[in-house]
């Protein structure tokens, strides 16, 4: 099979679907790879280093089949996909109307990492970048709450004689577990929120007394969060849009100068007030109140993200370019589970059900 890396055209993106190792490793099983120039500039990994490991520098929305990229296509890029691709990337299309129309149109097959299952349970190709976002929060949230960016000038593990600051996690998954990792670090008082009693479990497992565990409720939300000087929403239902935890009105009574970084942003984000912002610009602030809710938080370290990712993605790039979309789906039901567009139908629940669509089982499109 012909695979092909894009270079990708999201604003401050550097990140790239496959790095020369996994590149050397489709080689090594027959495939061609073709890669878009400096598509691996980002990572450090120039053409050169692709031709050394098999690949050949080209068009891959022209040549290749299967196309693997890190971000969901831009509108430039959706009308370069036809019925004869197979995408494999992050979609999050449940609040993204536009991006799942121009899909259908498509007639492509799009294969979504966030919604890929794992064996054990949870998500493991979402899991590298909930890691990456999750600790990325805490350093993003602490300059934030810098005066000179907005906040209300206050050092996250205080000094001698000048408590730290509190920090409310929304949800106890890979990332915010993760960002809980990076804020017990920093000092700070830490609060975590989750519904889950076996995860507030793991929380206090590993963390002890330098985590409160919060069983989370309407009452106990609004109340750590109108009492935090920052607020990292990390919820998620795979697939569908983040539930809207926080309201405008408990926005409006937060403390003037705390900060809110939404890590659901990619699935429309867990505050009411989040909208999307880019590294370019990646702030803004409504009733006093900062706001981060950059899309593509790990594209900011680019060499972490991409090797992390590839360490998932490969066996599963491997599997469709071995064996073709078909039986690869056949075969495995949680890269099944991937499957979110094809063939001009929606093919995820979660996915159909967030912009009131039919829902076409994935079965019926593998007879």
């Amino acid at each position: 099979m012909i695979v092909g890396v894009p270079k990708e055209v999201k604003t401050h993106e550097y990140r790239v679907g496959l790095t020369p190792t996994s590149v050397r490793e489709l080689a090594a099983h027959g495939h061609q790879v073709v890669v878009e120039t400096n598509a691996g500039a980002g990572i450090g990994a120039p053409d050169a280093a692709y031709e050394k490991a098999g690949a050949r520098i080209g068009d891959p929305w022209k040549e290749a089949e299967l196309i693997v990229k890190v971000k969901e296509p831009q509108p430039a890029e959706r009308k370069k996909i036809t019925d004869r691709h197979v995408l494999f990337t992050y979609l999050h299309l449940a609040p993204d109307r536009a991006q799942t129309e121009d899909l259908v149109r498509s007639g492509a097959v799009c294969i979504a990492y966030e919604t890929v299952t794992g064996r054990g349970g949870g998500l493991p190709l979402l899991a590298p970048m909930s890691e990456v976002a999750g600790r990325m929060s805490v350093q993003v949230g602490a300059s934030c709450l810098e005066k000179e960016r907005g906040g209300m000038g206050i050092l996250l593990g205080g000094v001698p004689g000048v408590p730290p600051a509190k920090i409310t996690i929304l949800g106890a998954g890979v990332s915010g577990s993760s960002a809980a990792r990076m804020a017990v670090g920093s000092g700070a008082r830490v609060y975590v929120l989750d519904r889950s009693l076996d995860v507030l479990r793991n929380i206090e497992r590993d963390f002890g007394a330098r985590v409160v565990t919060v069983h989370s409720s309407r009452d106990t939300v609004e109340q750590h969060v109108l009492s935090a000087d920052l607020v990292i929403g990390a919820v998620l239902v795979p697939g569908a849009a983040a539930p809207k935890l926080v309201t405008r009105q408990m926005v409006k009574a937060m403390k003037p100068g705390s900060v809110v970084v939404d890590i659901a942003i990619d699935q429309g984000g867990c505050f009411e007030t989040s909208k999307p912002t880019t590294h370019a610009d990646p702030t803004y602030v409504v009733d006093d109140v900062v706001h981060y809710c950059v899309t593509n938080m790990p594209g900011a370290v680019p060499r972490t993200s991409t090797y992390a990712l590839n360490n998932a993605t490969l066996p599963f790039v491997l599997a469709l370019a071995n064996k073709g979309w078909k039986r690869a789906l056949a075969d495995d039901e949680h890269l099944r589970n991937g499957l979110n567009v094809a063939r001009g139908k929606i093919t995820h629940p979660e996915v159909a059900a967030a912009l009131s669509a039919t829902f076409s089982p994935p079965a019926e499109l593998l007879r």
